[in-house]
């Protein structure tokens, strides 16, 4: 008799993570992945000019890089910062945003207000009593509806979880990063605790490398090119997936699918209904390449502004000048959108024209310094947490109420996870599965059947 596989569906680093533990417990699966190669969004590669590029936000930790092993192929980043440009000028975040008087003083007399004490109902409630008017009608909740694309009144407060709540702590971590010249983890880890010892370093070889250590020994299970079309479900069970219209029998599965997509992909139940309407916000990034270093205030800068197309420029060669030759730069603009939208449906060229052409105010001579662009339209970027459906979020945030189905990452989760967190977070999660159909003694050993062709 040969063994049920359990079923992983999509090979970022939430499903090589569960890849990778259940290869270290010597567990059958099949990893399924719809594209022509692993990392998903974890992409890096480096062009003919000797620009190195990765797609998509990462942070990366020393901890992290150790527990997959590639700590001794990493470079430390000695320095990390964000500003948030304001009336024409940066400011430094969050200490720095004191210079401006209305901000500690909106935030003061917001303190010593002891009176309104109810529970906020929405982030644009939540932001208002934890920062006052000024800071959070100024620059929080533009940030925020720029990046989710709703209205604030409208957005869960749960959005602040992902927040740093000690403005101590932040002070901590901050001096930290002075004293030790490394730029110390701070707001971007929440299942381990941030520490002075765990800092941001990045992989020789991109971030992809840590996608492609994780899936080191693992070609034998990893099927590319080829999209789960179905999951199908019994008694509230998983019993199969189909592939190619192919009916492959499973003991369970685990999917890193964006959630309202993974509503569809289950079949033979009602349980996933409630997810179906969950939303995620479309992102353009534009990686842009310069002659010169030092174009921007910081590395990363907010813009709360509405004037300007983008929300957020991030110069990653100011933390780590190695992705680019000696002399030049790369700025990636993000820019939140709808599909088919005006910015959506724009040409590459034009895209990457808007972008300079609002740049004129913030780097002088921009397009003189310009040497070309790469573009990345993504419609999954950030999950939209809308108080319509924020009683089945959390409900889903408990449990995908299939006993032996799981959903992973961050747009599986559909929460607000950082690199770190999906790691740890997978490798308990898929600890607890296998627990969990063990002690019920269904499929406790694995074994299976194989496959057989779906009849249509």
């Amino acid at each position: 008799m040969s063994t049920k596989p359990i079923a992983i569906i999509g090979g970022g680093i939430a499903g090589l993570t569960a890849a990778n533990f259940l290869r270290q417990k010597k567990i059958p699966f099949i990893l399924f992945e719809a594209g022509d190669r692993i990392a998903g969004l974890a992409m890096s590669f480096k062009d003919k000019d000797g620009f190195s590029n990765d797609f998509g936000a990462h942070f990366i930790t020393n901890r992290l890089a150790k527990a997959i092993g590639v700590e001794n192929e990493c470079k430390t980043v000695k320095y990390y910062g964000e500003s948030v440009w304001i009336d024409g000028r940066s400011f430094g975040y969050p200490f720095g945003l004191v210079a401006i008087p209305r901000i500690p003083l909106s935030f003061l007399r917001n303190k010593l207000n002891f009176v309104d004490k109810h529970t906020p109902e929405s982030i644009a409630d939540l932001f208002r009593t934890r920062y006052g008017e000024s800071l959070a009608n100024e620059i929080a909740l533009p940030l925020i509806e720029a990046w989710s694309g709703a209205p604030s009144d409208k957005l869960s407060p749960a959005i602040a979880d992902s927040l740093p709540k000690s403005i101590l702590k932040t002070l901590y971590l901050k001096m930290a990063s002075k004293i030790t010249r490394r730029a110390v983890s701070c707001g971007y880890n929440r299942e381990k605790p941030e520490l002075p010892s765990v800092w941001h370093v990045y992989p020789n070889g991109g971030v992809s490398r840590l996608c492609s250590k994780l899936a080191e020994g693992l070609d034998d299970s990893i099927r590319l090119q080829s999209p789960v079309q179905e999951i199908v479900v019994e008694n509230e069970k998983v019993i199969a997936v189909v592939v190619k219209d192919q009916l492959i029998e499973v003991s369970a599965a685990i999917s890193t699918a964006p959630a309202n997509i993974l509503s569809k992909m289950v079949k033979g139940t009602n349980a996933l209904k409630g997810i179906a309407n969950f939303r995620f916000r479309p992102m353009l990034f534009v990686n842009l390449r310069f002659h010169e270093r030092n174009l921007l205030p910081d590395t990363v800068v907010w813009f709360p502004e509405q004037k300007f197309p983008f929300f957020r420029l991030t110069e990653v060669t100011r933390s780590m000048p190695w992705l680019a030759p000696e002399g030049k730069s790369i700025i990636t603009v993000d820019i939140g959108c709808e599909k088919n939208d005006m910015y959506w449906n724009m040409g590459n060229e034009e895209l990457i024209n808007l972008c300079l052409e609002n740049l004129k105010t913030i780097i002088p001579g921009a397009q003189k310094k310009f040497i070309g662009a790469t573009v990345l339209k993504t419609p999954f970027a950030y999950p939209i947490f809308l108080n319509e459906y924020e009683k089945e979020r959390r409900e889903f945030e408990r449990s995908t109420k299939i006993e032996n189905l799981l959903s992973i990452g961050r747009n599986g989760e559909f929460a607000h996870r950082f690199m770190e967190d999906i790691y740890w977070r997978t490798r308990e999660k898929v600890g607890e599965l296998i627990k969990e159909t063990a002690s019920k003694g269904k499929n406790g050993n694995y074994t299976v059947v194989g496959s057989k062709q779906l009849v249509k």
